[in-house]
């Protein structure tokens, strides 16, 4: 049985698990590792089954503590070569990414004991930034986060999935109606900045497939959105899409706070 946990899913934050009894990996690095190892512990999960760590992009939210995962935890990071390239050069990774760092070849499938991963390329405003499908014991686990739009190749991967993790960040009205500068708001919705509730429900019209068991809103905003609304719009999108109720699980992931484990 595969789980599946949030420790973080916002601007303050991201990092994620997905695996299972005997196997593992993170998906980003934006928690300190007393954070990780507090809730591994209290899910019961050993960081010896951990065989890596996926970096989405190198945007400060994501690789805060990517530093001090390669010093302390010595798990192999796996990025592409333009992310790794990034990370080389920023001040939070420079001095320790070399050691760890393993490039996933774009287009190619890499292979852990249990665990296949491809990544693919999504649109936002980062020197590259990517969603990874992820194959653990018959499950396919996507997960692509600040994406500016839902891409055809992001649609592949996520028509073949049966755990899909999507950014929904925004909802258009509180965005525009609210505070933030117009240059920043801009940047959000101008497809390479983040998804809508609108987009994300819309993109999950598309992935609807009988094998898409359960679904995770994920990186939802403080200021322009609310699990509720991120919620409705998804739900509302996949009955319109003929999924009947109860097929597939729908979630909104929890900000700056870790989710319950999940088991899928």
């Amino acid at each position: 049985m595969l789980r599946f946990f949030s420790l973080s899913s916002g601007s303050c934050g991201n990092c994620y698990y997905v695996g299972t009894e005997d196997k593992g990996i993170i998906i980003d690095a934006g928690v300190s590792l007393k954070q990780l190892k507090k809730v591994f512990l209290s899910a019961g999960i050993d960081l010896d089954t951990v065989q890596g760590v996926l970096i989405t992009h190198d945007h400060l939210d994501h690789i805060r503590f990517l530093g001090t995962f390669c010093k302390r935890l010595y798990k192999p990071v796996y990025t592409t070569e333009a992310i790794f390239s990034a990370l080389q050069r920023h001040s939070f990774t420079s001095s320790v990414i070399g050691s760890c760092c393993r490039v996933i070849p774009e287009g190619k499938t890499v292979e852990l004991p249990g665990i296949s991963l491809n990544c693919f390329e999504v649109p936002h405003d980062a020197t590259q930034t990517v969603g990874y499908s992820i194959n653990i014991d018959g499950h396919t686990f996507v997960i692509m986060t600040d994406i500016g739009r839902f891409t055809d190749e992001a649609a592949v991967y996520a028509a073949k999935a049966d755990t899909l993790v999507i950014e929904s960040n925004y909802d258009m009205d509180m965005l525009i109606r609210g505070s933030y500068p117009y240059e920043l708001k801009m940047r959000i919705i101008q497809g390479c900045g983040h998804l809508s509730n609108d987009e994300c429900a819309s993109a999950l019209k598309r992935a609807a497939h009988p094998g898409l068991k359960n679904i995770f809103l994920c990186h939802l905003s403080e200021n322009n959105n609310t699990p509720e609304m991120a919620y409705a719009t998804s739900s509302a999108a996949l009955e319109e899409a003929g999924v009947a109720k109860g097929t597939v699980q729908l979630r909104c992931l929890p900000r700056t706070y870790p989710s319950p484990v999940f088991f899928l």
